[in-house]
């Protein structure tokens, strides 16, 4: 008996499947209802693993890979962070009509004032292989009759330990806009009952951006830093959609005079 090769089996096997189906589809029209009516809970059985299987494969080929945390830092750089939302799939991926003070994930919360809120906030896949970062974050503004609309990403405390003066934080994006918008970095530094704060205007003319923030100019306390979070601010966002493609933040110490 010739013995058959790996797979042989199952290829036959998904080929009489393909047939099967093929054919109650082209007979779909004409079939006695009670089978129509039993084909369609198989082919609906089927549909339900056929498609849980292409969700997964479609994340696990895309580019880029999930949990990729290749960030182009400065070579100099003691810290570097990638937050979850551009890292990983999150259990809730989504909000419509978004609150004040709502949080997607972990670290991001969109802050504003409207009365009736049409925004909304998302998590997407990243398919380019041009963005290191997997996953993007969209936020999209309807009809906005607030006075100021935030993104707020809290930075874990690794980013408190051996904080100086004498340090740079910067923070880099890929952003895309669907119209011209200013949109403004505000870093933040909780020490004690005080809290320093640098704002930087997002040179939006390009889509891959990067701020700087020099903590030579605050009057930090460095034995006293508790939390250390970011602001980014979006002036007159109405009727507008920002995708953050990727979004990360390096530290490094500025060279000794």
């Amino acid at each position: 008996m010739t013995e058959m090769k790996p797979g042989l089996f199952d290829r036959m096997l998904q080929q009489s499947a393909l047939r099967r189906f093929r054919r109650w589809a082209e007979t779909a029209r004409d079939m006695d209802l009670r089978d129509l009516r039993k084909n369609r809970a198989a082919a609906r059985r089927m549909k339900y693993f056929l498609d849980e299987m292409l969700h997964i494969a479609d994340n696990r080929l895309a580019l880029p890979i999930i949990g990729n945390q290749s960030v182009p830092i400065p070579y100099d750089a003691d810290w570097s962070w990638r937050p979850e939302i551009w890292c990983g799939p999150l259990p809730v991926q989504g909000i419509s009509a978004v609150e004040n003070k709502s949080m997607l994930g972990r670290e991001v919360t969109l802050f504003h004032d409207c009365t009736q809120s049409e925004l909304t906030l998302r998590q997407l896949r990243n398919t380019s292989a041009e963005d290191l970062a997997p996953f993007g974050l969209r936020l999209d503004v309807f009809r906005f009759d607030g006075s100021y609309l935030s993104l707020v990403i809290d930075l874990p405390a690794e980013a408190t330990v051996d904080l100086k003066r004498r340090h740079l934080v910067r923070c880099d994006f890929i952003v895309e806009l669907e119209r011209p918008l200013e949109i403004f970095a505000r870093l933040n530094i909780q020490h004690g009952p005080n809290t320093e704060q640098i704002v930087r205007e997002l040179p939006v003319n390009d889509r891959e951006l990067a701020v700087e923030f020099d903590l030579a100019y605050t009057k930090l306390n460095e034995k006293r830093i508790e939390k250390v979070w970011v602001d980014l601010i979006f002036e007159n966002p109405d009727m507008s959609q920002v995708i953050l493609r990727d979004l990360f933040f390096s530290r490094r110490p500025r060279a000794e005079m």
